[in-house]
C-alpha cells in the first residue's frame, strides 16, 4: 500500500514539474496565454492463470467378501491318493503286493481328506460407494491493469508530450 502512495505521489509531482517548466521556458509573450495540459492514463489488459479447486464425485463398484463354503471332492482325493499310496507301496516293499496295498490305503485317505468340505472366502457381491476427491483447474482471467501516463500541452503553437509512469 505504501509503495502505491510513494507511486502516486511522484506521478503528481511530476505532473507540476512538468507545468512548471513548461510555463518557465515560455517566453515573455506566451507567459499571457493560457497553458492547458492533459494528462492521460493508459492501461492494458493482462491474463492471468488462477487455480481453482472442484470437489468430484464418482460412484464405484467396491466387492464384498463372506465366507463360502464348497463340498468336498472325494473322488479326486481317492484318486490321487491312490497314485501317492501305490509309489510309496512300491518303494518301501519293492514288490508289486506293496504298490496295490499302498493304492488301497492311500485311496482311502485321500478320499477321506478329499471329501471334507472347503471355507473359503470369495467376493460375494458388489456393493456402490460414493468417493470425492479435490481437482485443481485452472482458468485464464483478464484483468485491467495500469501501463503508464501520456501528458499533452500546446506551447506557443507546437504540441508537446511526454509519457511516463506513476
Amino acid at each position: 500500500m505504501l509503495g502505491l502512495v510513494k507511486k502516486f505521489v511522484k506521478g503528481v509531482i511530476m505532473k507540476n514539474i512538468l507545468l512548471i517548466t513548461a510555463m518557465a521556458m515560455s517566453s515573455s509573450a506566451a507567459l499571457a496565454e493560457n497553458v492547458n495540459a492533459v494528462v492521460a492514463d493508459r492501461y492494458k489488459i493482462i491474463v492471468e492463470v488462477e487455480p481453482y479447486t472442484k470437489k468430484e464425485c464418482v460412484t464405484v463398484n467396491v466387492p464384498v467378501y463372506g465366507n463360502t463354503t464348497q463340498q468336498g471332492d472325494a473322488a479326486g482325493g481317492a484318486l490321487l491318493g491312490m497314485i501317492i499310496g501305490g509309489l510309496i507301496g512300491k518303494g518301501v516293499t519293492g514288490d508289486d503286493g506293496g504298490a496295490a496295498a499302498g493304492a488301497v490305503f492311500g485311496g482311502l485317505v485321500g478320499a477321506d481328506k478329499g471329501a471334507q468340505p472347503k471355507s473359503k472366502q470369495t467376493v460375494i457381491g458388489h456393493k456402490q460407494e460414493n468417493r470425492c476427491d479435490n481437482v485443481t483447474y485452472y482458468k485464464d482471467v483478464e484483468r485491467t491493469v495500469y501501463d503508464y501516463s501520456i501528458i499533452t500541452w500546446t506551447q506557443n503553437g507546437v504540441t508537446y508530450s511526454e509519457t511516463y509512469t506513476k
